[in-house]
């Protein structure tokens, strides 16, 4: 049972930093194109590497803590959903190249920017000399 808590403290603070990267995005680059999920599934991905990789240097980090930070947090702050849903909404408004690109950046973005974090938490915290 302490496990679905710490998963849901997780998520309850992940859904609100997600909500305010939406907000930001809407108000400095406008309601046209989903920059507010496109935004958070490449942070979202660049910190899943960064924990990832934290731990697989330093290890040490506790069920509880794996759990928090990406069941809770970090598949509360991703969109994967949400991006199903705004591809979808770019298609059906007619907007064809607008949802390949979305979907491509979305997609292969959020890869690459998980290999950049696990690649800076290998450079911060693994072992001198390797």
């Amino acid at each position: 049972m302490a496990g679905f808590l710490t998963v849901f403290l997780g998520a309850a603070l992940g859904g609100a930093l997600r909500h305010g990267v939406g907000l930001a995005a809407l108000r400095l680059l406008g309601a046209g194109f989903p920059h507010g999920t496109l935004a958070v599934n490449l942070a979202g991905g660049f910190a899943m590497g960064a924990v990832v990789g934290c731990w697989a240097h330093r290890g040490g980090l506790s069920q509880t803590a794996r759990l928090f930070l990406t069941t809770g947090v970090l598949g509360g702050f991703t969109t994967f959903s949400t991006f199903a849903l705004d591809a979808a909404q770019l298609w059906q408004a007619g907007r064809p190249l607008a949802t390949a690109a979305y979907v491509l950046f979305s997609v292969l973005g959020a890869i690459g920017a998980l290999f950049a974090g696990m690649a800076l938490a290998r450079r911060l915290v693994a072992p001198r000399g390797r």
